[in-house]
């Protein structure tokens, strides 16, 4: 189960490659534009999304980060976020394997919540959360695209070219 992690790193690239290529042939204002949403737009859902990746990508590798909130706006346009999202998925992809190859699921990670809360949760399960919240809110996102012009994409782990079996 734990070398799954490994594909899920993967997946999560690709499907963010597929999300932020449909999200590229929208007209910029369309891509900011409000929408009924959890984080009021497209861009500042996909943003939200890099900024809790920074937040436990950190917390996972011992580094400090810079991220007052969970709404905070890391990128104001999409080119730019689109390039800091790509190396944060290297990121993923890297970070994943290292604990995988170090045997790290096996244990606990503490860390202090954004309120500062101390808090203790097993390596596996801040992984799985890690994937399932880009699961859900790039669903967000497919849903959003799905009211405009632009078709959102494929991005269940069966068309995922990297999957095994």
């Amino acid at each position: 189960m734990i070398e799954s992690f490994r594909t899920l790193a993967r997946w999560t690239g690709w499907a963010n490659q597929r999300i932020y290529s449909a999200c590229s042939e929208l007209d910029p204002a369309e891509y900011l534009r409000p929408r009924a949403c959890a984080f009021g737009s497209i861009h500042r859902t996909l943003d939200h999304l890099l900024a809790t990746d920074k937040i436990w990508l950190a917390r996972l590798t011992g580094q400090p980060h810079d991220i007052p909130s969970l709404d905070h706006e890391i990128c104001v346009d999409f080119p730019s976020l689109r390039d800091a999202r790509f190396a944060e998925d290297a990121r993923i992809v890297e970070t994943v394997d290292a604990i995988v190859d170090n045997g790290v699921c096996a244990g606990d990670l503490s860390f202090n919540s954004m309120d500062g809360t101390p808090r203790q949760m097993p390596v596996h399960l801040v992984l799985s959360q890690l994937f399932l919240h880009h699961a859900h809110h790039r669903g967000q996102v497919h849903a959003l695209l799905s009211q405009t012009a632009v078709a959102p994409p494929a991005l269940d782990l069966t068309y995922f070219p990297g999957a095994p079996g």
